[in-house]
Order: structure tokens, then C-alpha cells, then sequence
């Protein structure tokens, strides 16, 4: 992972707290684990828990007593991840005993199987998860059989370990990007909401939608595109316990997986080569909007844009979309203190009925950014090439689900980055980070290969993939949904031979 934008920079751009940990080794340092059983555990939970315990003190992870991580009311202090293995009475359950219900993970490990099977269609398998994440109140869930050991993840994703207890490099590389950062959705705090701002009346809209309607039609029969969970049909342990997800859930009727969006179109000024002997000259004004990207071992300052995007609603059907009610606009305006995030509803949209901010609205908004700081190095280092014109005149475009393309479906001058990151969770703060660093990365490889640079390709391990660039949305569902598909969502990842990998968002 390239380290060319620096923690500080994506604080100042992005809002990321600065001591965000990036890496694995930073993630192990931060981590605060707890073990907090049910009454009666099987001898297979204890040694798994016993084997869990000594993989993470191997990592220097030193795991709390239940004393040491609870505060004087009995509460588990935030920042704690709260391990609960067996199977637990209502009144005695962890999500009864955090202070709030954005600061401690909680991981319920149970002796069984998966309830999902290897063959079943990744709707079904999102579905299931989802429904036992509800019903025991937890964040992620760990199942346990004499023969392999399973995470799955609010997001849909899978990953089952050919062993019965957790070794040091599984926990280490898999479980632990997993337990640094919790999905949770933007906070009201932490945008500014327009509503019914969003013109949806207008020829520039008219053709945008057209672009996204032809994206959804070429979409609705991939088993990929993970629709919708409603949270009417899940089961839950009271009336008490629904309340507490529908909250957590920022009172969403349900949840959809993936995204489409397009940015708008965003003129961006040639970088400054800072290692030039030219002296570079700008005003006061240039210099407070710029940041500093190392690339191929050359320094620029790059002038920081506002970015726009317009993208499909919080929990519409993707594969049946209805412009006028489901796409929203979102952006990132630089302020003096840092990136600012605005939604924009459509026309007729009142607060009542208002849109919810997307899970993934920092990372959408991190890919429009890196679209545009590339862009800019690119105009000083490759003048004539064409991606900068084409995000100035029509923008660029995003899709996100959850498989892999084989590596020939890849569109010509698209390059792949992120199959070596952490395997963290969707919607955190590291995936915002990932994606916008990413964008460096990919521009560095069209510059060592010698050949136009048109987009991008970020992988997400455990997750699913992104691909932005100068296609349209309808271009791009084309490529990945041909009229014959035949296995063509199997892009290989770097795991360990003993891991089967089943991606969720």
C-alpha cells in the first residue's frame, strides 16, 4: 500500500481521525480485547477461546480482564471488543452492558456450523447472516465445528478456516482488520443535509439517469448485486431489542450492498512538481487548498477540488432503480478545519421522507477525490493523456458489488490495486483511507508501465471490488455482465491455501 498521502493529509481531506491505524501492526497495538462467556460454555468454545487468546497475546495484544475492561457502572469502556462465546439469556447480554452502540464490537462465537452453505446464492447467504446478527445483538459472528472455524460479517462476507482454532497469521491477517474499525453509518454531526435540493427536472440530470437506468436494467440478474435485507422480516428477542437495531441502523427499513455513482465533472489545475527547479509560484489562496502527494519518488502539491457524485439512495433496489426518488447528490467542499460532506435529496423530498446517507458515503466521496488529485499529476506528467479532460467535460463513473472480475474483464487501462490491504470491514474509516491512497497506486503503475491511465480497479478483500474510470456506468455493467457470462466473478486474492473466501460488501 503506497504511503504517498499521509495520515495528516487524509485527516485535513477526509475527516479520518489522524491516528486512524493503516496497517496491521498498528491495528494489533490499538486493539483492547475482552472475553466475556456465557454461563455454560462446550469444551470445544473454551479451547477455541483459549487458542484465540494465546494467538493474540502472541500479536503483543494483551486481553483484558472482564474487571479491567468495565467502567465503575459495570459498562464495558469504549474502544473495547467484546469476545462472547455461548449462548446467552437476554438480560445477560453484551449489548446490554456497552455505553453507547458505536463504541465497542461485539463477536458472538457459537458451537455450530455456518448457517449458509458454499453454494448458496450470496442474497440468501446476506440474509441469513444478517438475521442472526440481529437476533443475538452482536457485530460479527465466529462459528466453530471440530474441523473449521467461520467469520461472518454484517457486510455478507464469509471466510471459513480449514482448522478447528484460530492460529497466529489467521487472526492476525483476517480477524483482526476486522475487530480495529465498526460499520456504522455518517453521523448527523458530521454532514450537512439539503433536502429536496437535488434538481431532477433538468437535461444534464435527464442524461445522468438515463446512464444509471441503463446500469440497472444490465445488473438486475446478477446474483452479485445484493438488493435489500429488510429489517421487518428479521427476528428479534423483544420489542426492546428491535428498537436498539432499528437505532443502530439509524432507523433504515432495511439494507442494500453496493452502489453506482457518477461523479460530476471537476476541472482540476496541473500539480506543481515540488522536486522541479523551477521555483513554484502561487498565491496565499492556492496554498492553503494544497497537499502534498509523493509519486515514483517525486514530490507534488496538488489543489484540493470540491467534488460532487451523484449515486443511488440508501437502501433503493439497485437492479430497479426510479431516478427521480433514488439517486441523491453527494460532495466534499474544502473548509478551512478540513473536508466537509453534504447530501443533497431529490425534489420533493422533506425531511420526513428524507434519503439516508449511504454507509459508504466517505468512500464514494474518497474515489471522487483520488479521481481528481490524479488527474492533476497527470496533467504535469502527462499532458496529453486523456483522463483529466474527460473528468473535467463529463466526470467519472463508479460501481460498486460484491465478487470479483477475472483479470480479462478488466477494462483497458483500468489497473488493479488493494488485493494486499487489511481485509477491513465496508464503511469504516480505512476504507475511505484505502480507496483515495489506492487511487496513487494505480496512477504509479500506469506510470511504470508506460501506458494511458483511464481508471481504476480497487479491490476490497473479504468485500468486493470498485471499479471508477472513464466509463459510463452502462459501459462498465456491460463488460461485467455479458450477454453469456460464464464464471466471470472469480478474481483471485492472496489468502492463505487454507481459507475458503466467500467476499460479502
Amino acid at each position: 500500500m503506497s504511503n504517498s498521502i499521509t495520515p495528516l493529509s487524509l485527516h485535513q481531506l477526509l475527516g479520518i481521525p489522524v491516528d486512524t491505524p493503516l496497517s496491521i501492526d498498528e491495528m494489533c497495538k490499538r486493539l483492547k480485547p475482552v472475553i466475556y462467556p456465557a454461563p455454560d460454555l462446550t469444551s470445544r468454545l473454551q479451547q477455541f477461546c483459549l487458542a484465540l487468546v494465546a494467538a493474540m497475546n502472541s500479536l503483543g495484544i494483551d486481553v483484558l480482564s472482564e474487571e479491567d475492561a468495565s467502567e465503575k457502572a459495570g459498562r464495558f469502556a469504549p474502544g473495547t471488543v467484546i469476545f462472547a462465546p455461548g449462548y446467552f439469556p437476554d438480560k445477560l447480554l453484551a449489548i446490554n452492558r456497552v455505553a453507547t452502540l458505536y463504541n465497542n464490537i461485539i463477536v458472538g462465537i457459537y458451537d455450530e456450523p455456518a448457517p449458509i452453505t458454499t453454494d448458496a446464492l450470496p442474497q440468501l447467504r446476506l440474509d441469513a447472516i444478517v438475521g442472526r446478527l440481529a437476533r443475538d445483538m452482536v457485530h460479527i459472528l465466529i462459528f466453530v465445528t471440530d474441523q473449521t472455524w467461520t467469520i461472518c460479517t454484517m457486510n455478507g462476507g464469509v471466510v471459513t478456516f480449514n482448522t478447528p482454532y484460530p492460529s497466529r497469521e489467521d487472526v492476525r491477517c483476517t480477524l483482526v482488520p476486522k475487530l480495529t474499525a465498526q460499520v456504522v453509518p455518517p453521523r448527523p454531526e458530521e454532514l450537512d443535509i439539503m433536502y429536496g435540493q437535488l434538481h431532477t427536472a433538468t437535461p444534464d440530470f435527464n442524461d445522468i439517469a438515463d446512464d444509471f437506468l441503463q446500469c440497472s436494467s444490465l445488473w438486475s440478474s446478477n446474483t452479485s448485486l445484493l438488493t435489500h435485507t429488510s429489517t421487518a422480516g428479521l427476528e428479534y428477542r423483544s420489542d426492546f431489542y428491535k428498537r436498539i437495531v432499528a437505532r443502530y441502523l439509524d432507523q433504515r427499513s432495511g439494507m442494500s450492498y453496493g452502489f453506482f455513482a457518477r461523479q460530476l465533472p471537476v476541472a482540476v489545475q496541473p500539480a506543481f512538481d515540488v522536486s522541479s527547479t523551477e521555483p513554484v509560484r502561487m498565491n496565499e489562496r492556492q496554498k492553503k487548498s494544497m497537499i502534498e502527494i509523493c509519486v515514483q519518488e517525486k514530490s507534488f502539491l496538488v489543489e484540493v477540488p470540491q467534488v460532487r457524485v451523484i449515486t443511488t439512495r440508501s437502501g433503493c433496489r439497485k437492479n430497479h432503480l426510479d431516478p427521480k426518488k433514488d439517486l441523491v447528490e453527494i460532495g466534499l467542499v474544502q473548509k478551512p478545519d478540513g473536508g466537509r460532506i453534504y447530501l443533497k435529496t431529490p425534489e420533493g423530498f422533506s425531511q420526513a421522507n428524507a434519503a439516508k446517507p449511504s454507509f459508504d458515503t466517505l468512500t464514494i466521496l474518497a474515489h471522487a477525490l483520488g479521481n481528481a488529485l490524479a488527474a492533476s499529476i497527470l496533467m504535469t506528467l502527462r499532458p496529453e493523456e486523456q483522463f483529466p479532460y474527460h473528468l473535467a467535460r463529463f466526470g467519472a463513473s463508479i460501481t460498486h458489488w460484491h465478487d470479483y472480475p477475472q483479470p480479462e474483464l478488466l477494462p483497458e487501462g483500468y489497473f488493479l490495486h488493494g488485493e494486499q490491504n487489511p481485509p477491513v470491514s465496508c464503511s469504516t474509516p480505512q476504507s475511505a483511507a484505502y480507496s483515495l491512497r489506492g487511487k496513487i497506486t494505480a496512477l504509479e503503475k500506469a506510470l511504470v508501465n508506460g501506458t494511458e491511465y483511464r481508471g481504476d480497479v480497487h479491490v476490497e478483500p473479504n468485500h468486493g471490488t470498485n471499479i471508477v474510470g472513464m466509463l459510463s456506468l452502462a459501459e462498465t455493467a456491460e463488460i461485467l455482465n455479458p450477454v453469456n457470462p460464464e464464471n466471470i466473478f472469480t478474481l483471485p486474492l492472496q489468502h492463505t491455501q487454507r481459507m475458503a473466501i466467500y467476499p460479502g460488501e
